[in-house]
């Protein structure tokens, strides 16, 4: 509503006085003013009125609208231009939201988007007290106290359930949000703040809470895994963890085996499991593919399977067994000759 000036003329003679009340408004300053009409003038002559600081003869100051007179009455200026007040407010004056009634001059006009209201009918949708002065929202064109809003529409705490009242602090994380307070680890209960933190299903941990209870831990020490680990059979391992049982020597990227679940480098499991050579009587251990032959309850590496005479291998061959020796067939019969 643009600014206006309420107007009154009355009459009195020869000398003009003017006289101002002033009622504020929520969209304008609006003036009550008293003008007076002098009845006799001895310098123009006849009757005339002074209003907007002009003078007028009587039958010519009239609303801009109806042309009624306005002297001795109340009048509105407008761009200018008077107006008595049923003009101006048929013409100008808004219509209340609530009761669908026309706010008069005499009444504050309370305006929010576009909508304007009564002071009397600026009341909660819900509720119905009054929000004149107070925090207010506004949902679907209609507008809430703060409590009523809150209860309806206002978001809520993942943690605590309740609203966020204005000015608190929200931490979010995907489609999910905190009270400040209430962003904190389920298992320690901590706030979490701006520290690091873990989600899993719809909890969440901080490191710590989270290592504690689902970090992968060394089957050997139990202690947290955090990288450079190692598995056998299906289980995990620190690399330094994982070892020789019987001398203790890291097995990560060498070669070995196992005996009864246990793992042993190569040179422990021949020394305490493997068979022996007959020949050189040392470990037949079988790691990386190695061939060994076996007659009777004697075994032999690949290699050492040779004639004890000429040392031809014997190697798919037929032998003769001459007391602990095996010799071919050829120094078999020197022997015997």
């Amino acid at each position: 509503m643009a600014d206006v000036e309420i107007m009154q003329t009355v009459s009195e003679t020869k000398k003009t006085k003017k006289v101002k009340k002033t009622t504020k408004r929520r969209e304008s300053e609006v003036q009550i003013t008293e003008v007076e009409q002098t009845n006799q003038n001895e310098e123009k002559g006849g009757e005339y009125t002074k209003a907007m600081d002009k003078d007028w003869h009587s039958g010519h100051f009239c609303c801009w609208q109806c042309d009624e007179s306005l002297t001795g009455q109340r009048y509105v200026i407008r761009d200018d231009h008077p107006y008595c007040i049923k003009c101006y407010e048929n013409v100008f004056a808004n219509t209340c939201e609530e009761c669908n009634k026309i706010i008069g001059i005499d009444s504050k006009d309370l305006s929010y988007k576009d909508k304007h209201w009564h002071e009397a009918c600026f009341l909660c949708f819900k509720c119905h007290l009054s929000l004149v002065d107070k925090q207010f929202g506004a949902k679907a064109d209609k507008i809430y106290c703060g409590t009523c809003y809150d209860a309806q529409f206002a978001s809520r705490c993942d943690g605590c359930g309740e609203v966020f009242r204005a000015g608190t602090k929200k931490m979010e994380y995907k489609t999910r949000q905190w009270h400040e307070n209430c962003f904190c680890c389920c298992v320690c209960k901590m706030a979490i703040g701006t520290k690091s933190f873990i989600p899993r299903e719809q909890e969440i941990y901080c490191a710590g809470c989270y290592e504690e209870k689902f970090a992968t831990r060394c089957i050997k020490c139990n202690k947290v895994i955090t990288s450079g680990g190692v598995t056998y059979k299906n289980e995990p391992w620190h690399r330094e963890c994982f070892t020789c049982t019987h001398c203790n020597i890291t097995l990560a990227g060498q070669r070995f085996t196992s005996r009864d679940e246990k793992p042993y480098c190569a040179e422990c499991f021949g020394e305490l499991f493997a068979k022996r050579c007959t020949a050189c009587e040392k470990p037949i251990t079988g790691i990386g593919g190695t061939r060994f032959i076996s007659f009777e309850d004697r075994h032999w590496h690949h290699d050492c399977f040779v004639c004890a005479s000429c040392k031809t291998s014997l190697v798919g061959r037929g032998f003769i067994t001459d007391g602990p020796d095996i010799i071919c067939p050829e120094c078999a019969k020197q022997r015997l000759m």
